[in-house]
């Protein structure tokens, strides 16, 4: 028995601090994990995510999610005495500059600095991202139209000048211009809602007001997170069931938490897959509360109709 004993505590002694530890990888890699950040850009409060993962022994890798664009990978996150960087190159910003990241990790919060693509300096904070698990399966109501399809009752235009008019029971945004929300804010619904794009424009439906799924003209392209029924920068999907640009085409959405299902003109292209965070263009990173529906009216003419919500029964 006595040198069972010794045996055991030699075997102890012998392992890796991480594996020894039962508090489990939030203490071996206090950084890793998803953060919901703030950015403030000269009293401008701005979205932003970012994911840390640890690779091999010493190292980790990220994904950053910041105003505008898709998730971006961080071949390598810093992280030492608490004391977190990294850098990224630019993603659609006309510059070779580097955005620069550094920050700090303490009581389990982050806070830090940004130098931007374009030499602007910010401040931000990040919270570990809320899991929205859903305990129990929902219980819908009864679905409800929340566009009238006379005017912009229950809508508001996110931008000085509002571009968007209804007519003959459509919603139009004839040019480039601003966003357009429900008043009404939403937690868990399912969504349809139907679109018709021209040649070459893009746009986007938002739940919550902060995941996007995506609204491109790319008929006959291989499905990518980036185009038609993707969750963008993050969740591809199946199949681009995208039709030719002119033609009505159909959203049916399911958003459970953080899980979402999405039809495309009829066809499931994905199916319960967990949103890892807020997308590029997100009103907050807020993801506990409830968003409202929002349509992308900046990146060019789109139209919207039949604008169906259903949502749970508490």
């Amino acid at each position: 028995m006595k040198n069972i004993f010794k045996l055991l505590v030699a075997v102890i002694i012998i392992l890796p601090t991480s594996l020894v530890k039962a508090s489990g990888e939030a203490e071996t890699y206090p950084i890793e994990g998803r953060w919901d950040l703030t950015v403030n850009m000269d009293g401008k409060l701005m979205p932003s995510w970012l994911e840390v993962r640890h690779s091999g022994v010493n190292g980790y890798i990220g994904r950053f999610v910041w105003e505008g664009g898709s998730a971006r990978p961080i071949s390598r996150v810093e992280f030492k005495d608490g004391k977190v960087s990294f850098h990224i190159p630019a993603q659609w910003e006309k510059t070779d500059r580097e955005l620069i990241v550094e920050g700090v990790l303490k009581d389990d919060k982050l806070s830090g600095t940004l130098v931007t693509t374009l030499g602007k300096n910010c401040t931000w904070t990040g919270v570990r991202m809320p899991k929205l698990w859903r305990e129990k399966s929902p219980v819908w109501g009864q679905p409800v139209k929340i566009f009238n399809g006379k005017d912009l009752t229950g809508w508001q235009a996110m931008g000085p000048v509002n571009q968007w008019v209804v007519e003959n029971g459509v919603l139009k945004s004839p040019k480039s211009g601003a966003n357009i929300r429900t008043i009404k804010t939403y937690d868990d619904f399912k969504l349809h809602i139907e679109f018709k794009y021209p040649k070459g424009s893009n746009s986007g439906v938002y739940l919550r007001g902060r995941y996007e799924v995506q609204i491109e003209d790319n008929k006959g392209l291989e499905p990518l997170s980036l185009y038609l029924g993707g969750i963008y920068g993050f969740i591809d999907p199946w199949l681009n069931m995208a039709k030719e640009a002119d033609e009505w085409q159909t959203y049916d959405v399911e958003l459970v938490g953080r899980m979402v299902t999405v039809k495309v003109n009829g066809t499931t292209v994905i199916y319960k897959q967990e949103i890892p965070g807020v997308t590029g263009g997100a009103i907050d990173s807020n993801e506990a509360a409830p968003g409202p529906i929002m349509m992308q009216g900046d990146h060019g003419p789109i139209e919207f109709r039949n604008i169906i919500l259903t949502t749970t029964i508490k």
